[in-house]
């Protein structure tokens, strides 16, 4: 394997050359970008955002930092303000990444940035870094070109995506306040095969059982056991059916998951409490107002079973929606066009996702969002995860073309 270097490979077919000619540039931010460290709830962010906003500064743009309500640094943002007026859309991509997990089963060190045989390695190249460094470029391609542009472009790099706070985009999209302004949002997610335009949403809950405290060995034969009603529960939770209609147009089902129990104290105390985590994946036919009743009647039906001192407590956490966009939408047509068109191989699928995203958030503000036409990949999340450079220049052209079609002047 080559890892001295890394040389622009032949361009797919459609690329045009000025975006093969801008690939050496974003390979070499992104590699800075790898090379900065940005776990989420690990690693400061004023680094990485530091980086950026240096960056574009130079490219004569005028970013701006976002806050959380305490001050924190959460995210950047810039504006590229047509020549005429028109619709608002924004590209996103997070700047914060997954921890590295075991650094031993690392060929190479998670911050190295290194080339080999045409894949870029480090933590977060895949998700999303490779996004934000071409999105910085795009925004510098499209303000040479505002005179042709009706409407603005705002490309937005949130941190605090990875901790599941989402800290940078609710501080920019109001903190779950409508914006009528967004016309709608291109996440740079990673992945060539296919545009997202939907997901299954999510409602976590924790549900608290109760028990009767008394010592383990005592003569009594009652018992309350808050760890053994929990047990029951979670038995019960495991055989629920959840429905699922044949003829619905969103593909995926329904699901629950139990994920953390957590009661008792040592070896001598019967616990009298125990907490059930779960997490329930939604859809537009099992929707999180359906998914709370289910949770609520079956802890009752427990209760009634065996009843404690105290009936089960069911506390409901955050929630998204389910969402899908259609394909006649303006957002999934003008990416899936640019799309086919660059890469060259015919039309791109789109596709409805099992895990929750930021798209799911936006649609809860009625944002529609694609969640991924991205660089292809290997390993996310996991060791030794990669980008295939060569596909650089088609993601960059395809999204210049999407968002030049959006916002094209009459």
């Amino acid at each position: 394997m080559n890892a001295s270097s890394w040389q622009e490979g032949p361009p797919e077919q459609g690329v045009p050359h000025d975006a093969v000619a801008v690939e050496r540039s974003i390979v070499g931010l992104l590699r800075r970008l790898v090379c900065t460290p940005s776990r989420a709830g690990l690693d400061g962010y004023e680094p990485i955002l530091g980086i950026l906003q240096a960056w574009l500064g130079e490219q004569h743009l005028n970013p701006r930092r976002l806050q959380d309500s305490v001050g924190n640094a959460v995210g950047l943002v810039v504006d590229v303000v047509g020549a005429q007026p028109g619709p608002h859309y924004v590209l996103n991509a997070c700047v914060d990444t997954a921890p590295y997990g075991d650094e031993r089963a690392w060929d190479r060190p998670p911050t190295s940035g290194v080339v080999v045989d045409g894949w870029l390695h480090g933590r977060g190249s895949a998700d999303c870094k490779a996004a934000v460094a071409i999105f910085c470029h795009l925004a510098v391609a499209l303000q040479s070109e505002v005179s042709k542009l009706a409407g603005t472009l705002t490309v937005l790099f949130d941190a605090d995506e990875h901790t599941g706070r989402f800290g940078g985009a609710k501080a920019y999209f109001g903190n779950g306040s409508p914006r009528p302004d967004v016309a709608g949002v291109m996440i740079g997610y990673p992945g060539d095969e296919w545009v997202v335009v939907g997901s299954r949403g999510f409602l976590r809950a924790r549900l608290t059982v109760s028990g009767t405290a008394r010592h383990s060995g005592t003569s009594s034969t009652a018992t309350d056991n808050a760890v053994e009603k929990a047990a029951l529960l979670v038995r019960r939770l495991g055989h629920v059916q959840l429905p699922h209609p044949l003829n619905g147009d969103f593909p995926l089902p329904p699901k629950l998951t139990v994920t953390a129990i957590h009661g008792g104290e040592g070896f001598t105390i019967v616990p009298d409490i125990c907490t059930v985590d779960v997490d329930v994946r939604l859809t537009p036919a099992f929707t999180a107002e359906q998914a709370a009743d289910l949770l609520t009647v079956t802890a009752a039906q427990v209760d009634a079973r065996q009843p404690s001192r105290r009936a089960t407590a069911v506390r409901l956490a955050e929630t998204w929606p389910a969402y899908q966009l259609d394909a006649g939408t303006p957002l999934v047509a003008a990416l899936t066009t640019a799309a086919a068109t660059m890469g060259g191989h015919g039309p791109v699928r789109t596709r409805v996702v099992g895990p929750s995203n930021i798209g799911n958030y936006l649609a809860a503000l009625g944002i529609d969002a694609t969640a991924g036409f991205g660089v292809r990949y290997r390993n996310l999340h996991a060791a030794n995860e990669c980008i295939d450079l060569s596909t650089v220049p088609m993601v960059f052209a395809a999204y210049r073309e999407a968002v030049t079609a959006l916002l094209r002047a009459l």
